[in-house]
């Protein structure tokens, strides 16, 4: 399997681990490891990842910053309150703006085309224009420095 084919179903495996989150949350790291090892999604794979792989990275890396993550996603979500997002949309954009910001490894336009690829996957019909456009406008703050660096995002202004 190639890279590129590798880090989409590990992509694809974090965003199930992290939507299984949204509903029954981890309150530590070891719950929180737990469920990625536990995860349905995981042991039917055929692949079972371990801690050791990308998809864990990502299950770890969204758990961690998700309050940072969550501001990040407020800022650029102009008239949408993150509270009142869908599970579904909410998971992808917090996987893809943590992409953005915490990976160097993953150029941006990949992190936007995994996130909308996983939306016509799992999200409903207007899911992938609401992703795009918030993902677009992180991307180009992250490019442009307005954002600031992964550990300093900041919330919009009220």
């Amino acid at each position: 399997m190639s890279r590129g084919k590798k880090r989409r179903a590990e992509r694809e495996l974090a965003f199930q681990v992290l939507y299984g989150l949204s509903f029954t949350p981890a309150n530590s790291r070891e719950e929180m490891r737990l469920a990625f090892l536990l995860s349905p999604h995981n042991a039917g794979s055929g692949t079972g990842q371990d801690v050791s792989s990308y998809a864990f990275t990502l299950v770890e890396g969204v758990w961690s910053t998700s309050a940072k993550l969550d501001a990040a996603i407020a800022r650029y979500a102009h008239n949408w309150r993150v509270a009142r997002m869908g599970r579904v949309e909410l998971t992808l954009l917090r996987l893809a703006v943590y992409e953005l910001f915490f990976r160097q490894d993953v150029p941006p336009k990949v992190a936007i085309n995994e996130a909308l690829e996983l939306s016509r996957q799992f999200g409903g019909e207007q899911a992938k224009s609401f992703i795009n456009g918030i993902l677009d406008a992180a991307a180009k703050a992250a490019e442009s420095g307005e954002a600031g660096d992964a550990g300093t995002i900041q919330p919009a202004e009220s």
